[in-house]
């Protein structure tokens, strides 16, 4: 495994803000579910109660990954894990992994209790970590996955 680093993201340092917002619109692969507008809005703290954080990885001083988690507006004590991006040059080390680790560790230490859920084409690292399929069918590549904690 190659050395990087993951932080959550300072919503004050606004370099790294939009850092992390270009890397994900430059490497999203959805722009019309997921345009520059609205990712753009995505990068900015939530209003309480609602939580909004952001992690990101860096290798060789340079930012490789983000990975968001986000209240869901509508159920209660639920959690996304969502624009979950990784350079293609820095693919294959862990980065994204340890993103999801960093967010779930965050999640845990911020709420005493909850469900998370992620639509991924990477079922086998989400059940690695305690997730669950909620459907038996891949839809456009990705499964539903849920996690109660």
């Amino acid at each position: 495994m190659e050395d990087f680093t993951i932080a959550e993201l300072d919503w004050n340092d606004q370099a790294a803000v939009a850092t992390a917002r270009e890397l994900v619109i430059g490497v999203f692969d959805n722009p019309l579910r997921y345009s520059a507008v609205r990712i753009g809005e995505e990068f900015a703290p939530a209003r309480a109660p609602l939580q909004r954080c952001f992690f990101v990885a860096y290798h060789g001083g340079s930012m490789v990954g983000v990975g968001g988690i986000k209240s869901a507006d509508w159920a209660s004590h639920t959690h996304l894990l969502y624009l979950s991006v990784v350079l293609p040059a820095a693919r294959g080390r862990g980065i994204g992994r340890e993103l999801v680790k960093s967010r779930l560790d965050w999640l845990r230490q911020n709420n005493t209790h909850g469900r998370v859920l992620v639509s991924t084409a990477k079922a086998k690292r989400f059940l690695a970590l305690g997730f669950r399929q909620l459907n038996r069918r891949v839809i456009d590549g990705k499964c539903l996955m849920f996690l109660e904690y």
